[in-house]
């Protein structure tokens, strides 16, 4: 529904830009900025290699193969609906940011990895492990909407695809 409305409904986009404006107060800056570099699409790649290199290490292969299939059937079915929504980006967003709006790729990344992060190792590490994750994930949302590269519908759709997107591929690695 949230795709149909971000490409169709004309009223439900006016809300959107209106709830990005309220929420969007010059909060742009450096270390939002570093925080959006270091959870870049293409550098949560790099992050999942080496997880995966750890897990093999510790000879577990196929949950190393898992943590690189999980991100990369996500990121897929990210671009592809980026692809296919076409929706553009907020006004005055940073000219670092380039292509469409609709899902962040960061979000969907971050999320993604923050969902295998607590699966491999959340029960194991605890609640302080689970506090400071959630935490990593909530400055990323919030810096995709300081630095204007999203609208709020954006960050729902990332963050919905990516939980759905782990849970088919952690009932395929249970069924393993």
């Amino acid at each position: 529904m949230l795709i149909y409305a971000v490409k169709n409904s004309r009223r439900f986009n006016l809300y959107d830009h209106w709830l990005h404006h309220k929420l969007v107060h010059k909060r742009d800056g450096f270390k939002w900025q570093v925080i959006a570099f270091l959870n870049d699409p293409k550098l949560m790649v790099v992050w999942a290699v080496l997880l995966a290199s750890l897990l093999i290490n510790e000879e577990r292969n196929i949950t190393a193969l898992w943590v690189l299939a999980t991100l990369g059937f996500t990121d897929l079915v990210g671009i592809i609906l980026k692809k296919s929504v076409h929706r553009q980006r907020p006004y005055k967003h940073s000219a670092l940011e380039d292509g469409y709006s609709f899902p962040s790729g960061h979000v969907l990344g971050a999320t993604t990895m923050t969902l295998i992060l607590l699966q491999l190792f959340g029960k194991e590490l605890g609640s302080g492990f689970t506090i400071g994750l959630l935490i990593i994930w909530l400055m990323v949302v919030i810096s995709r909407l300081s630095l204007k590269a999203h609208y709020p519908s954006d960050i729902l759709g990332a963050t919905s695809l990516a939980i759905f997107c782990f849970s088919i591929s952690q009932q395929i690695f249970l069924a393993i």
